[in-house]
């Protein structure tokens, strides 16, 4: 609650207890909030500097709370000033940042980025930025970020920014795809799988696109390239927009039922999808032989003798 006036939790819940109090003690206040005295006094402390308690007049020993209205108003009114005149720098430096790439020449239209730490920082900079859309290609090799180092694809997700992921057949292999693949489906993102992507890439907004300058390879360079608005970037976009039309779907709950049993369905999916039955299995945390009898189960029930006419007949009765 506090935290826009530079107060953590802790600081948060001593001022609700003061607040809810008509006046307190400071080891009354350590014992309710699960704290030393030390503690407490110290917070107790920092709320007195900012003005929001008091010692009682009578007995100055015992806290008391400043009414919010006069002691938090002037803290939020100051706040509001500071972003606001924020704001206005934004304003500014975004048109002046227009003004000079709208005089970008040839070589300017691509800023290189050097360092794996500053392509990371970079990485994560685009999706924080990101209002509408964001299109990644994961390949296989270890992308810009891990997905525990990637923080801001969550919270671009909880704001309402669409992600589209085409990840290479390969990386559905990875163990608990499936699930996060599904975690993130109900957030707002797409999965979907080809055999083979080019390079890795990450555009937001079509406004700005970033891939390696390397696309493939051990010794492929610590660096990437940053592709402003231009020709080339509306390139990237058309040949994102292409790639993403030829990839499969990858299975979601957010699929409409088909008869089949969510397992099933699953299993027909990442079998086509190319993945082998130990694979398939994993994702689903069942075992090879489960899936094989599984297989064999859909196989009857579909009246086909081998499994392409099985994956056929998948597709025809919309299993899939």
């Amino acid at each position: 609650m506090l935290e826009a006036i530079g107060l953590d939790d802790e600081h948060t819940a001593v001022y609700r207890l003061v607040l809810a109090t008509p006046s307190a003690t400071i080891d009354g206040i350590a014992s309710a909030a699960g704290l030393r005295s030390s503690r407490a006094r110290g917070i107790l402390d920092d709320l007195e500097q900012l003005g929001l308690i008091a010692r009682q007049a009578s007995a100055p020993d015992r806290i008391v709370a400043s009414p919010p209205s006069i002691a938090l108003r002037p803290m939020l009114l100051e706040r509001e000033r500071g972003l606001s005149q924020a704001h206005e720098a934004l304003v500014h430096l975004s048109e002046l940042y227009r003004h000079g790439a709208a005089q970008r020449s040839a070589p300017d239209v691509v800023d290189v980025v050097l360092g794996a730490d500053a392509v990371r920082q970079r990485f994560a900079q685009l999706q924080a930025a990101a209002t509408e859309r964001v299109g990644t290609f994961v390949l296989n090799e270890i992308a810009f970020l891990t997905a525990d180092e990637n923080p801001e694809e969550d919270l671009a997700l909880a704001r309402g920014v669409r992600y589209r992921v085409l990840v290479e057949s390969p990386v559905i292999e990875r163990p608990g795809f499936l699930e996060a693949a599904r975690a993130a489906s109900v957030l707002g993102a797409a999965v979907r799988v080809l055999p083979e992507l080019p390079t890795r890439l990450i555009i937001v907004d079509d406004a700005i696109a970033l891939l390696p300058m390397k696309s493939h390879g051990e010794q492929r360079a610590s660096g990437a390239l940053l592709v402003h608005p231009s020709g080339l970037l509306d390139l990237v976009a058309a040949s994102f927009d292409e790639f993403w039309a030829a990839g499969t779907a990858f299975p979601s709950d957010l699929e409409s039922p088909s008869g089949l049993s969510a397992l099933d369905r699953d299993l027909i999916k990442l079998l086509l999808l190319g993945l082998t039955d130990a694979a398939a299995g994993s994702q689903l945390g069942i075992s090879v032989r489960t899936v094989q009898r599984r297989v064999s189960e859909l196989m009857e029930t579909a009246g086909v003798s081998t499994r392409i006419q099985l994956g056929a007949e998948a597709v025809r009765r919309d299993w899939v």
